[in-house]
């Protein structure tokens, strides 16, 4: 594709929601608009670019000439830099106190050279859209989740229209009857039940009330943008996507985002990572000693969080289970305290199981020792592993994880559930299944049929390629 180069290049800033799975797939997103041509501003909250720097090095941001990082400050009060931020805190600042700091950095990068023609921004970015208009600069909004999510949170308030506000969450037959409900009137989905869609829209707190609403803002906001970006492809959910593209003329399903970037020759931005806690190598080196397939991945992501119960019936049914395996447990995975495993776990597992606080993910998926992944069926997470040809055992834990779920273990056939009440004897069972069973044999070339079609969509004339290419074009008119 032809592009402006020089000083006169298009110039575009990227501005990811403060977590790490946001900032990740921005990234990614930013390094694929460079190497078409762009000059980019990528810019990180002042917390999350000093812990880039505190776990990847002290000159892992410089970048390039045209692409460079620039922070702004977050509006919350400082918190341990080894832990992710309070998320309604987070969302709260993102939505109230932002807009006057993102103005003044835009102002001052408009007076620089080259001009700003773009902003491309998290769709879970508020005030980007405002800011925007105030500075006659059109916003596309990236939503670095699938169209089924997507679509999910286009439903909310229709949902409490027609079957009224969900009941407060607990064990009741009030709050099962309501979660099973079948929700039949969404274009493009079938068969999904209250449940299956994005947390937000069925559990009921003070904190849950809030981020229904800021979710359902965030998705009313795309007819505000100039143009829609999807992490997707199209034979994965080309019924959903139908249904959005008529909503949104200017919609771009551009994914699996990696498998664009391996498609980039002599990237000068590979060494530009994307990880808040420090990666710990030497998992890869252990995984080398390891028979192919033979490896249970466990990592339950960036925000995930459970009580200490749950992790030692997770770590008993891994124990159970005799299988190898790789599990990152974050050093803020237990909520409020420290991640304790019980002496029998420590001595069933020696030899057999590796605990790390934190991974390269994608190397690790495609690792060929890695037979399968318990995941917490962030997106992130999810199209790596489809990506790696990975079948997944699914704890979905809040947000457009359930939906997720959902469709990694109906839809596309590459994964089981857990019970949210985790208990060994089902993590065991299900582990055995996922590594040895039939359902697992089943899951597994279904996923491989997905990663063919994933690697079909990426490839010069595939689907994501040209809606890629669709999208330059679009960002340059």
């Amino acid at each position: 594709m032809a592009v402006v180069v020089g000083d006169d290049k298009p110039h575009v800033v990227c501005i990811p929601s403060p977590a790490q799975g946001h900032i990740k797939a921005m990234l990614k997103l930013a390094k694929l608009l460079h190497f078409k041509g762009f000059h980019i501003t990528f810019v990180n909250t002042e917390f999350n670019h000093n812990r880039f720097l505190k776990s990847l090095g002290p000159n892992s941001l410089d970048g390039l000439p045209d692409f460079r990082f620039k922070t702004i400050c977050d509006g919350l009060p400082p918190s341990d830099e080894n832990a992710t931020q309070d998320i309604i805190a987070l969302c709260e600042s993102l939505r109230d106190k932002l807009l006057a700091p993102l103005i003044d950095l835009l102002t001052r990068l408009s007076d620089t050279s080259p001009p700003i023609t773009r902003i491309v921004s998290d769709g879970f970015f508020p005030v980007t859209l405002t800011a925007g208009e105030q500075l006659g600069i059109p916003v596309v909004l990236f939503y670095p989740i699938p169209a089924c999510a997507f679509m999910g949170l286009k439903q909310f308030s229709t949902i409490v229209e027609k079957l009224g506000p969900p009941p407060v969450l607990d064990e009741s037959s009030v709050t099962n009857t309501y979660l099973e409900k079948v929700v039949d009137w969404i274009p493009g989905m079938k068969d999904v039940r209250v449940r299956d869609l994005p947390s937000f829209c069925w559990t009921r707190n003070a904190e849950d009330h809030f981020m229904f609403n800021f979710t359902m803002e965030s998705a009313e906001n795309a007819h505000k943008a100039s143009a829609v970006i999807l992490h997707t492809f199209y034979t994965l959910e080309q019924d959903i996507l139908d249904a959005i593209s008529s909503m949104f003329p200017k919609l771009f399903s551009v994914g699996p985002l990696q498998l664009l970037l391996n498609r980039v020759p002599e990237d000068p931005l590979k060494p530009v990572k994307y990880s808040l806690w420090k990666e710990e190598s030497q998992c890869l080196q252990w995984l080398d000693t390891k028979e192919p397939n033979s490896v249970v991945y466990v990592n339950f992501g960036s925000i995930t969080v459970m009580s200490s119960l749950q992790l030692v019936e997770f770590g008993m049914g891994l124990a159970n289970s005799k299988h190898h395996f790789l599990w990152i447990i974050r050093p803020d995975l237990v909520r409020g305290e420290s991640a304790i495993l019980p002496p029998e776990f420590v001595n069933e597992t020696k030899g057999r199981g590796l605990v790390a606080s934190w991974c390269p993910q994608e190397e690790v998926l495609n690792h060929s020792s890695i037979g399968g992944f318990l995941t917490h069926s962030g997106w992130n997470s999810t199209i790596e592993s489809l990506s790696s040809g990975v079948p997944m055992l699914c704890w979905p834990f809040f947000g457009d994880q359930p939906t997720n779920c959902r469709y990694t273990c109906k839809e596309w056939g590459i994964g089981m559930e857990i019970n949210k009440d985790v208990k060994r004897d089902e993590v065991e069972k299900l582990v055995r299944e996922l590594m040895k069973g039939e359902k697992g044999k089943e899951m597994k070339k279904n996923v491989l049929k997905w990663k063919k079609l994933a690697e079909d969509a990426t490839s010069p004339n595939g689907s994501s390629s040209k809606d890629l290419d669709n999208l330059v074009s679009n960002l340059l008119s």
